[in-house]
């Protein structure tokens, strides 16, 4: 930096100003500035600001699985306020264990991160409770929460489980199941929630809701489940089939076309989330639509908005309505047509 200043003519205070605070220095010695740093290849040193300031420009970003296309594309959205605000996403990928979503918690704080993002694994706040303490604020995503030390931004899933089996209820299925788990995830217990409540609405029997529980929401857990539908008689074999999310679905309608089983003819599906895959199927696959993008930015904007306010900062709740797009997967008037009733637009209740 010093280089730099002397080239350009300016004194040191100047040409921090140029990298942090560009709007209180003229354009012209900006220019000259910015001129001398090209002409030398100067880089600042990022470690060297961050020790002296105390907290990085980078965000914690912590999923359950950075496989699954919902979470890229919430990451897309959270990048897309990061940068807007000079700062960079962290992406750590818990898989879903306890243990590495502790340890990534602990590099993140060990690099004096801005803030983190996460969707927890458990229900266990005392490791986030802690991070709060010491400074670092935290925003559940894809999560709600009462919890009085943080923000978070989620989808009304009892909302959607609603949605999707009251929709196969419509279509005149009497045995319909619910693939999803684990059911620790309450993201999942949610929807299963959701799907229950459907069945009472409806005025069938809770009970008749058949369970098949993942190990995972993936793919590969998908197709087991749907190869234990396919092992069942035709007279105990689900008609529709309600899935935690769209991998699974899919993974769902992999097995069953697999053993000739027509889709919706024999059995209908409704999945989860709408990745861009769920329309873009074999059978393109209805869904209960979140809006993915959207849920990355809006808890972007609450960590940024406490960053900046500190300890005025009111904590907020914010919920999506998810809606559901209905494709051929579980409608045979739309067998032929990739086209999907296109919902409401999403709209939050804060």
């Amino acid at each position: 930096m010093k280089d730099v200043a002397r080239v350009a003519g300016v004194s040191l205070g100047t040409v921090s100003n140029v990298l942090n605070q560009p709007d209180l220095v003229s354009p012209a010695t900006r220019r000259r500035v910015v001129d001398a740093i090209a002409q030398l290849g100067f880089v600042r040193n990022e470690s060297a600001r961050q020790l002296r300031a105390g907290r990085s420009r980078t965000i914690g970003l912590v999923v359950l699985d950075v496989s699954n296309p919902f979470f890229t594309d919430v990451a897309r959205g959270a990048e897309t306020a990061a940068a807007e605000n000079g700062s960079i996403i962290m992406l750590c990928n818990s898989g879903q264990k306890v243990e590495r979503e502790a340890r990534y918690l602990d590099l993140l704080e060990e690099q004096r991160v801005q803030g983190v993002l996460i969707t927890p694994v458990g229900s266990d706040n005392a490791r986030l409770d802690l991070l709060v303490a010491r400074g670092t604020p935290v925003v559940l995503v894809d999560r709600g929460t009462e919890h009085p030390n943080w923000c978070s931004v989620a989808v009304d899933d009892v909302l959607g489980g609603l949605a999707a089996v009251s929709h196969l209820i419509e279509r005149g299925h009497r045995r319909i199941a619910f693939v999803g788990g684990p059911m620790g995830l309450r993201q999942v217990s949610d929807r299963h929630v959701g799907a229950v409540k459907a069945m009472t609405d409806g005025g069938r029997d809770p009970g008749e809701l058949m369970l098949f529980e993942t190990t995972w929401l993936t793919l590969s857990s998908g197709r087991q489940a749907g190869e234990r539908i396919v092992g069942l008689s035709e007279a105990e074999r689900p008609t529709g089939v309600f899935c935690a999310n769209d991998l699974l679905a899919l993974g769902v309608l992999q097995a069953l076309a697999g053993h000739g089983l027509r889709v919706p003819h024999d059995v209908a599906i409704v999945g989860y989330d709408d990745i861009d895959y769920a329309a873009a199927a074999a059978v393109p696959l209805s869904s209960v639509r979140q809006p993915r993008e959207l849920i990355g930015r809006t808890a972007t904007e609450l960590l940024l908005d406490e960053m900046r306010e500190g300890s005025s900062h009111q904590h907020r709740r914010v919920t999506f309505k998810p809606e559901l797009a209905i494709r051929a997967s579980s409608d045979m008037r739309r067998r032929r047509s990739s086209s999907a009733r296109t919902a409401r637009a999403a709209r939050p209740a804060v």
